[in-house]
């Protein structure tokens, strides 16, 4: 049990009805999780409004309401607290409740549309290497330790954020790799964290369906840099056209990567191969097994990152060396038809333009190049034709399908994707509706020696058609139909 007014410290309280000296057994925003003596925040979403269920909070057994608006009518023996933004009044509480965990170890945000997932997993990869007890907060898993569980969000809900990091001071972790989305920002599940750093990958068009326009989302994401303290080390990509506008109002150290241009952190591909990138980074040449210039990219932010964490430099490059790929991300294999599959979470525009200039930078132009390429339901629809001329430009065959159409019409989807292809390049064009009959006809169609990019999805399991999730892994599948295909 905890006390209410200990819990609400640095919490912008506008007026409190009722006593803060009470009892707390814990905090919830999800009135469905409400039991005795529980406090209730009520949060404003998307879809629904948490002060709808005041009411019912109180019923199941909530002792005290934070609120943006007092109820008309409100119930004796009820703590009342108003306060100007109850994302943010979450976010302080639950630190202040799991006894602010963050300030406990050494927690480092990535930030950015692409490379995210990459950079904070192998983060923890190289550190655990290193013989660190480590913890992850992804889009793919959350790690505690050895500990392994589900992640549901890029970046989670304060409370969920709070417990794992709590849950990691008490497995004796001491860094901490967390991605953090511009939805998470935006809505203040970080707000109350304790950031030692903060890296920046690249910024190019994402999730204009929740940010009204391009400038909303870089200042979304320029606040998190804003907001880190002194203490802190901010590392932004300089080659990207905003990574100096994520370094302007900071205070943190301001360190920068780059490929093109004068920074901290450089580095030349001296050799680029399916198998890996041979690079020299601040003067000193090493091999990973990481492909393509986006990859390079995100070698230099782990590198800067380390050497930031105080790791010796050359342990940082030998480590580095030993990083094996991210599930979903440029990761493929070769049939016994020698035909390549590479499956890639590229679902922007920009990260699809990369994985494919990657792939056409290593191949010798005599295979074909084969993309099944999708969009998502329920996301911005602006990117959709886009995605499909990158795709057709890009590519000798482009097959466009189903990529988790949601509530929509996934031929809708894909005769909004059709709008981008340019005349000349509708010969290349496919269209089939069902995802794994699109990877099979990809399958079907290539040749030895031939490539397969199966994008959108990556390390996704799931295809969710009007809100039901059913199984589905890309790379399951495309290694089942090849295997079929040999025999």
């Amino acid at each position: 049990m905890k006390i209410l007014k200990d819990i609400l410290y640095k919490t912008a309280i506008e007026s409190v009805k009722g006593s803060t000296e009470i009892a707390i057994s814990k905090i919830e925003f999800d009135s469905r999780n409400i039991e005795e003596n529980d406090v209730f925040v009520a949060i404003r979403g998307s879809i629904s409004d948490g002060h709808d269920y005041i009411e019912k909070a109180i019923q199941l057994g909530a002792v005290a309401i934070i609120c943006d608006t007092l109820p008309e009518n409100t119930t004796k023996g009820i703590t009342y607290i108003q306060v100007k933004d109850t994302n943010a009044a979450l976010a302080f509480m639950s630190a202040n409740y799991f006894g602010n965990p963050s300030e406990k170890l050494k927690l480092v945000g990535v930030t950015g549309t692409n490379g995210k997932t990459t950079i904070a997993s192998l983060l923890f990869q190289l550190f655990e290497k290193a013989g660190f007890k480590v913890g992850l907060l992804s889009t793919v898993k959350i790690m505690v330790d050895k500990t392994e569980y589900k992640a549901t969000h890029t970046t989670p809900d304060s409370l969920t954020i709070n417990h794992y990091l709590n849950e990691m001071i008490e497995a004796g972790v001491t860094h901490c790799f967390m991605e953090v989305s511009s939805h998470g920002i935006h809505q203040k599940r970080t707000e109350a964290l304790h950031f030692v750093g903060g890296i920046f990958t690249n910024l190019s068009h994402d999730h204009l369906d929740y940010h009204a326009t391009f400038a909303e989302y870089r200042d979304v994401k320029k606040s998190f840099f804003d907001s880190l303290p002194k203490t802190a080390f901010a590392l932004s990509n300089i080659d990207d056209k905003n990574g100096t506008v994520m370094l302007q109002n900071t205070v943190a150290r301001k360190l920068t990567y780059a490929l093109k241009s004068y920074a901290d952190f450089k580095a030349q591909i001296l050799e680029s191969q399916l198998s890996g990138l041979l690079l020299k980074v601040n003067d000193n040449e090493v091999w990973v097994k990481l492909i393509g210039t986006f990859n390079a990219y995100n070698v230099l932010a782990i590198y800067g990152t380390a050497v930031e964490l105080g790791m010796d430099s050359l342990e940082a490059l030998r480590l580095l060396s030993d990083l094996e790929s991210v599930s979903g991300r440029f990761q493929y294999i070769v049939s016994e038809g020698n035909i390549t599959a590479i499956v890639d979470y590229a679902h922007t525009p920009d990260a699809l333009d990369n994985v494919l200039k990657t792939i056409n930078d290593i191949r010798t132009k005599n295979e074909q190049l084969i993309t099944v390429v999708g969009c998502g339901g329920n996301r911005d629809k602006t990117k959709r034709p886009i995605m499909a001329k990158i795709a057709t430009d890009l590519s000798d065959k482009a097959i466009l399908t189903s990529d988790n159409p949601r509530n929509e019409d996934p031929e809708v989807i894909l005769d909004e994707m059709e709008k981008g292809v340019e005349a000349h390049n509708y010969k290349k064009l496919l269209r089939i509706t069902d995802r794994k009959q699109a990877i099979k006809t990809a399958c079907q169609l290539a040749q030895p020696n031939d490539i397969i990019l199966i994008a959108g999805k990556g390390h996704e399991t799931y295809q969710e058609i009007n809100g039901v999730r059913h199984h589905f892994d890309d790379m399951e599948t495309v290694k089942e139909i090849l295997e079929q295909l040999n025999k």
